[in-house]
């Protein structure tokens, strides 16, 4: 049975979602709590590399874009449950270099009062086409 909350819950997944397709730092931004935390696709430690703050969250989505300008995340499906949220998504983008990517992905992400505290983002591992 979906809640009330669950209800809003995926409504903010949809919003947070269509915000990365239009590039749309603000509103990215509007999504998240004052102490959210990413955990990064790559990076050095075993959460990929680790963001904490808004400042520094809001600088590392917004490197997404700068890294793959024409970024986009497509087929777009989510649940909730309780305070845990998943987003799984296609990612497209090509690099300043011409280098392509195109893998399935998926965010699972935990909720607080009706934003987004923590995003935890995993990417397939496909070579660049």
């Amino acid at each position: 049975m979906t809640t009330q909350h669950d209800s809003a819950d995926l409504q903010l997944l949809t919003t947070f979602n269509d915000a990365w397709n239009r590039h749309d730092i603000d509103a990215l931004m509007a999504c998240m709590t004052d102490n959210c935390v990413f955990h990064a696709v790559a990076g050095p430690d075993v959460m990929g590399r680790t963001f904490e703050g808004r400042d520094a969250v809001r600088a590392a989505f917004q490197a997404a874009w700068e890294t793959f300008p024409n970024a986009s995340w497509t087929e777009g499906a989510h649940f909730v449950t309780g305070n845990r949220g998943v987003s799984e998504s296609t990612f497209r983008g090509t690099k300043a270099d011409g280098t392509r990517v195109e893998a399935r992905m998926v965010d699972v992400f935990t909720l607080r009062d009706g934003k987004i505290e923590v995003k935890n983002a995993f990417r397939k591992d496909r070579p660049a086409l």
